[in-house]
């Protein structure tokens, strides 16, 4: 079975060209797997039955896996039986019964405008790090695009004169506008900061102060630093600032195809949850601002 999951995972990177994180989760996810049904007997692919992966999905719920991880599993063990089947390789699908267990969609986290600017006007400083910093922040709220997105944004990607930067994800390529203030903080970097932090020709628009492209790690230090200096008490990550940017959008009116096409979102369900959290939001203003003891302490 071991030969057949790295003929998939060379099948993930050469013809799918799934992103490094999703190769690395069904690698680890089928390698469990396998460890599983080596253990109870089970190592020839021909012999896998529907009854085995349920026994599976069981001994990993009982570890006490949530649902997002459970369904995650589930959804690695499908698309490697499928490749097995389209490949001639088995003949009947044994993970044809699999059920993800429901997973309940909790609101995300979001900052509110006011902490948001807090936050972006913290690095106000004439140093090359404090610039680009601020480039950064404002970049990051002002399209929505995740952290793996923005530290591999190359120069090309951004057209200053129309106030927009092509992202790509995997094999899609989208166009994201921004703003104004956006626009001023890149051209504050690129003709006053860049080139002191760059020491080689480097096509990578944001990089460390060694001049190579910047880790997520690395960026999640600058929002720490910057949320810690800005006494913002809430536990923020880049994906934090995707939230309230498209939290914010919704807010102010705008359609969900719209965010969702900003977010780079395959499945508009994902992005439907700003929307729940939206109304649930501003049902509990009215209650406040209309129930005769709402705010009775």
């Amino acid at each position: 079975m071991l030969q057949r999951i790295n003929e998939f995972v060379d099948y993930l990177v050469e013809v799918k060209r799934a992103s490094k994180n999703t190769i690395s989760s069904y690698r680890r996810d089928l390698l469990k797997l396998n460890n599983f049904l080596t253990d109870n007997g089970c190592s020839d692919i021909h012999q896998i039955t529907s009854t085995n992966l349920n026994s599976y999905i069981l001994f990993i719920e009982k570890q006490g896996m949530s649902s997002a991880t459970v369904s995650r599993n589930i959804a690695s063990v499908k698309a490697f039986f499928l490749y097995l089947l389209k490949k001639g390789v088995i003949s009947e699908d044994p993970s044809d019964t699999l059920k993800p267990p429901k997973i309940e969609k909790k609101a995300p986290m979001v900052l509110s405008v006011e902490e948001v600017n807090l936050l972006l006007e913290q690095p106000n400083g004439t140093s090359p790090k404090e610039i680009r910093d601020k480039a950064m922040l404002e970049m990051l709220y002002a399209t929505g695009i995740r952290v793996s997105e923005l530290i591999n944004l190359k120069v090309s990607d951004v057209n200053l004169s129309m106030n927009f930067l092509q992202c790509h994800d995997s094999n899609k390529e989208r166009v994201i506008p921004f703003t104004n203030e956006t626009k001023e903080a890149l051209e504050n970097y690129l003709y006053h900061a860049r080139e002191a932090m760059c020491k080689d020709e480097q096509e990578i628009l944001f990089t460390n102060c060694q001049g190579v492209p910047m880790t997520r790690q690395g960026f999640w230090k600058i929002i720490k630093y910057y949320s810690a200096k800005a006494g913002i008490k809430k536990d923020i990550t880049p994906h934090t600032i995707r939230h309230s940017f498209a939290m914010h959008l919704v807010n102010n009116g705008a359609d969900l195809k719209s965010v969702q096409e900003m977010l780079g979102h395959s499945d508009i369900s994902t992005t439907q949850i700003y929307m729940k959290a939206n109304a649930n939001t501003k049902l509990k203003e009215i209650y406040d601002r209309t129930h005769p003891r709402a705010n009775v302490s």
